[in-house]
């Protein structure tokens, strides 16, 4: 097949999985502060895909490490194939995870379709283990920081304020969910629109249309764009799995929740580190509950979640590996 007509396929399948993304992780953003009444969910919804915005246009450092640490793009013989069988693979396990409406993650998601589809292209040789053992590193350390920090936060929190009044609380805390949702929103576009950004970049390399890992102009505009309206759909399945079935959030839960998940997810953005929001959140969410009381968090549904982060990754890549494979017969 053309070059052009394959780069121009990645490209919609990209800012496909980035329109995806933006509708399977608006609860990432927006699920407490809908969930406390902080804010209206339209409301919310349209906060998140304008922070969404921003950040995607701000930061590309992700990208690069996207594009480039996973797999060596100068080095694929087939890259462009392997860029199409990761798409779809993603695409599906995202699908697949909304309509069931569980928070997994779209980054792991990712990750994994690029390394089964590279390694079934490339054999093993095709993964950058140093690189890929980072990323992997990442993912796994910041849910347990997440977690960590929303512990700590909720603590120091429930103390400070024992003796006042639980209304005073709710009210003042439900006003600072407005700045901890839009923060948290803007710290995903900084790392979550960027994974399209570089595979799409990945793709251009590959097709021999640009020498280096630095993210067009164009690409940068596009996918933003196309996260901020998968945003603005919002991913209602899972908004309800975030806001009300881990344990029940006030405003003082879902602004610590926010506030120790965006603060890693941006840490991880300074570090050109991609991280998944979701397993952020969630674990932050965790966290929080954790500290306001042990016995208040539905274990039984962590636990779903948790080991649909376990499984992302290898069924990703199987899936990415079987779609190469079909696609390897039209070479």
């Amino acid at each position: 097949m053309d070059i052009t007509i394959l780069v121009v396929i990645i490209v919609i399948l990209a800012l496909g999985f980035d329109f995806i993304n933006g509708f399977h992780d608006t609860a990432n953003a927006i699920a407490t502060s809908v969930s406390t009444r902080a804010l209206k969910p339209r409301v919310a919804i349209l906060l998140a895909a304008v922070m969404n915005l921003v950040g995607a246009l701000l930061y590309t450092g992700v990208a690069k490490t996207i594009g480039g640490k996973v797999t060596d793009p100068f080095k694929l013989e087939h890259g462009l194939t392997v860029v199409i069988a990761t798409l779809i693979a993603a695409i599906i396990w995202n699908l697949i995870t909304w309509w069931k409406g569980i928070p997994s993650s779209s980054s792991h998601a990712l990750i994994g379709a690029l390394a089964g589809a590279a390694v079934t292209s490339e054999g093993w040789a095709g993964i950058n283990v140093g690189g890929f053992s980072t990323i992997v590193l990442g993912l796994l350390l910041s849910p347990i920081i997440a977690f960590v920090l929303g512990y700590i936060i909720m603590f120091l929190l429930k103390h400070l304020f024992a003796r006042t009044s639980p209304h005073q609380v709710n009210k003042g805390f439900r006003t600072g969910q407005i700045l901890t949702a839009a923060l948290q929103s803007f710290t995903h576009g900084t790392n979550d629109a960027q994974k399209a950004m570089g595979i799409i970049t990945l793709a251009l390399v590959s097709a021999g249309w640009q020498d280096h890992l630095e993210v067009p102009l164009w690409v940068k505009i596009s996918a933003a764009l196309a996260m901020a309206l998968g945003t603005s759909v919002g991913g209602w399945k899972i908004i309800k799995t975030m806001g009300t079935k881990i344990f029940k959030i006030e405003p003082i839960n879902g602004f610590s929740a926010d506030a120790a998940s965006a603060a890693v997810i941006f840490t991880a953005t300074l570090t050109h580190l991609p991280v998944s929001t979701t397993h952020a959140i969630t674990s932050s969410i965790l966290g929080v509950g954790a500290a306001k009381r042990f016995s208040s968090v539905r274990w039984d549904m962590a636990g779903r979640i948790i080991m649909t982060w376990i499984i992302t990754i290898p069924i990703s890549a199987l899936i990415a590996a079987a779609i190469y494979a079909v696609l390897s017969l039209f070479h």
